[in-house]
């Protein structure tokens, strides 16, 4: 081992970055010495931007690792005042796919077995992410309150969404007839929540079914929904914390997907009325 591979590594773990992320890390320095055939430590800022865009320009998944690897070696161990930051070209971004009332009817009708109907028909129905459906648990359901508490959402958030009379009604009829005892909707092992793939291959299944042409994914569901409200007339700042986006320009972007809306307030429109 190099010294200034092992000065890299203690440093590493003084700063108390994960096993993993020091040995990725690491990884990325022996790249770039590879590339020039130098010790890093003899490099200059304009061979080290040589390479990072070099590696822009082959589009390489791994480039913020490397970006993130090397900022650490010059800045943290070699001490050198150097802003070496990842900023990627932005990516245009086209409006969300949605599906139509009559659409997500179809599609929701035509999925097997109930337990992979009733998680799309909660996903559709609360503007669920596909990975909040499933670790979904018994005790989220509040009918006392008509909410479901969504636990450890994206960015680690908890939050609670409205929950529909027609939904809660669907719930109950299912927890009957399955007798999920902890998860919802358990997996093969009823302590363990069933497979996000296992959900996409249904989806998938159901909508070749239902003859859905429209391209479109379980995340789908999220967008028709959050379209549908607006239509609805439910006011973007309300669905936005039905979703759980932390910027509201990134829920305003149904405001140009849905056609038209029937007026503005607070009010949650129970979409599965007439679905289900």
């Amino acid at each position: 081992m190099t010294p200034l591979r092992q000065r890299m590594l203690e440093d590493l773990s003084r700063y108390n970055y994960a096993p993993r992320t020091r040995e990725a890390y690491v990884a990325q320095i022996a790249k770039l010495a590879r590339h020039f055939g130098v010790s890093p430590e003899k490099l200059t800022r304009e061979q080290v931007q040589q390479y990072q865009d070099l590696l822009a320009s082959q589009h390489v998944s791994w480039l913020p690792q490397a970006v993130a690897a090397m900022q650490f070696l010059y800045y943290k161990t070699l001490g050198r005042d150097w802003k070496i930051t990842h900023s990627p070209r932005p990516k245009p971004k086209g409006l969300p796919t949605v599906l139509t009332p009559d659409e997500v009817s179809r599609l929701l009708r035509a999925v097997e077995p109930l337990k992979a109907r009733m998680l799309l028909t909660t996903m559709y129905g609360c503007g669920l992410r596909i990975s909040e459906a499933t670790r979904l648990e018994v005790r989220d359901i509040d009918s006392g309150r008509m909410v479901i508490h969504i636990r450890q959402g994206k960015g680690r958030k908890d939050r609670y969404v409205p929950l529909g009379t027609t939904l809660l009604e669907a719930l109950r009829d299912y927890w009957r007839r399955e007798r999920p005892s902890s998860f919802l909707f358990p997996g093969s092992q009823a302590d363990k929540p069933i497979g996000v793939a296992a959900v996409r291959e249904e989806f998938r299944l159901a909508k070749r079914i239902a003859g859905i042409e429209t391209p479109c994914t379980t995340h789908t569901l999220r967008h028709s929904y959050a379209s549908h409200c607006l239509q609805a007339g439910m006011e973007v700042g309300t669905i936005q914390q039905i979703l759980g986006h932390a910027n509201l320009e990134t829920t305003a972007t149904y405001t140009h997907v849905a056609q038209s809306t029937t007026g503005a307030g607070r009010s949650f429109p129970d979409l599965l009325d007439e679905n289900l």
